[in-house]
Parts: C-alpha cells; sequence; structure tokens
C-alpha cells in the first residue's frame, strides 16, 4: 500500500521531471518546424562552431568607447553588442548595449521579447521607467543619475529619457544573446504591410484620419 508520503514524494517528483523537460527558451521571433533538414536555414540561435576552431575573436568587441550618432527625430541611438557582434554569446544567454542620449534624447517605450534589462548610467540623467501587464498597467518611474541602476522585467514596455541640458550615456545587459526590440510606436503606426486603420481607430478610440496620419509619418529605428 502506497502512504500519502510516497504519493506527495512521486507527485513532486513527476511535477519536477515536468518542469525540467520544458522547451528551451526562444532566442528569436519564431522557428518554423521543417520535415525536409536540407530545406533548413535557422536553427534557435545560431550553429555552432567546431570549438577547436573558435579564437579570442569570436569573444571580442571593441569600439563601445564611441559615442553612438544621436543626431535623428528621437536624440538617441542604440550600439549594440549581441551574438550578431560577439558570435561567441551564442548559447550563452547574455548580451550587452550602449545607448547615448542627446539632451532631451528618447529611447522610446519599447519591449524585449526575450530578456531582462539592467541598465546603469555613467552620464547625465534619465527618467526611466515601465508598465505591468493588464490589467493595472501599473507605471513604475524613476530619475536615475550617474552610478544609479535600474531593472526592466522581460517583455514590459519601457523608455528612457534624457532630463538633462547635457548628453547621457548608459550601459545596459540583457539576459538573451538575442533580445530583440518592439518599439511600440513603430511596431503599431509602422509595421509592413500597414495595419488596417479601421483597426487602430477603434483601438485608439481616435478619427481614422490620425491613424493615417500617423501611419504617415516616418518611424525611426535606433536599434
Amino acid at each position: 500500500m502506497v502512504s500519502s508520503h510516497m504519493l506527495v514524494a512521486f507527485t513532486f517528483l513527476a511535477l519536477a521531471s515536468f518542469v525540467l523537460a520544458s522547451d528551451p527558451s526562444p532566442v528569436q521571433d519564431f522557428c518554423v518546424a521543417i520535415d525536409e533538414p536540407k530545406d533548413a536555414v535557422f536553427v534557435n540561435g545560431k550553429f555552432c562552431k567546431d570549438p577547436m576552431l573558435a579564437k579570442a575573436d569570436d569573444f571580442f568587441l571593441k569600439g563601445l568607447n564611441i559615442p553612438g550618432n544621436t543626431s535623428n527625430q528621437l536624440g538617441s541611438m542604440v550600439t549594440p553588442a549581441n551574438v550578431v557582434q560577439i558570435p561567441g554569446l551564442n548559447t550563452l544567454g547574455i548580451s550587452l548595449v550602449r545607448i547615448d542620449y542627446a539632451p532631451y534624447g528618447l529611447n522610446p517605450p519599447h519591449t524585449h521579447p526575450r530578456a531582462t534589462e539592467a541598465l546603469i548610467v555613467l552620464e547625465g540623467s534619465l527618467y526611466v521607467g515601465f508598465v505591468t501587464s493588464n490589467p493595472e498597467n501599473r507605471l513604475f518611474t524613476k530619475v536615475l543619475y550617474e552610478g544609479d541602476a535600474f531593472v526592466f522585467p522581460e517583455g514590459l514596455i519601457h523608455f528612457q529619457f534624457n532630463v538633462g541640458k547635457t548628453p547621457a550615456v548608459a550601459f545596459a545587459g540583457l539576459s538573451s544573446q538575442n533580445p530583440g526590440v518592439i518599439t511600440i510606436a513603430k511596431a503599431v503606426f509602422g509595421s509592413n504591410p500597414p495595419i488596417s486603420d479601421d483597426v487602430l481607430a477603434i483601438a485608439f478610440q481616435v478619427d481614422k484620419k490620425v491613424v493615417d496620419h500617423l501611419q504617415a509619418q516616418f518611424w525611426m529605428d535606433i536599434n
């Protein structure tokens, strides 16, 4: 006869096995299954080089001391250091960025679908924040100064705004080799092809002329 303690133990082990058997997190937007390996192009991440052929340059990137060009309509620029720039990051689950801000420059509301972000300010002062998921949509904000750090949880909409009269610089670490970026305004009003203005007019409760005007704008990509 099986005791209640043994049943609890079996249940725990079954649940643990279920958790351990879960799929790996995606490191790209999607990976469509295919029956013919010869037609396969991508994997969930990157193909791996033979370890015996690896070299120091696979783990190296220079130039993060160089300011990004903030002469654009948003007044900011993101310089990435992910698996595209540093192949050695493949499978390591981490990357980083440098972000430069002109005075009153904005890194607009966006999300990283695959990563939490930890940001530290090196120069200047930034008004930063993120919004929680529905239904609360709570806004968490803080003004950061040199040496201050702030965390943006994975997948949540967040932003940074330079509230100072001088340029600002921040670095951020992200918990994915390929965090992905979805800039909210650009994705909604600058998608290709465009989202129906009927859909957006109802979603935003505005006249379709407002939607048409927004869709006609040039939506800057700084990431």
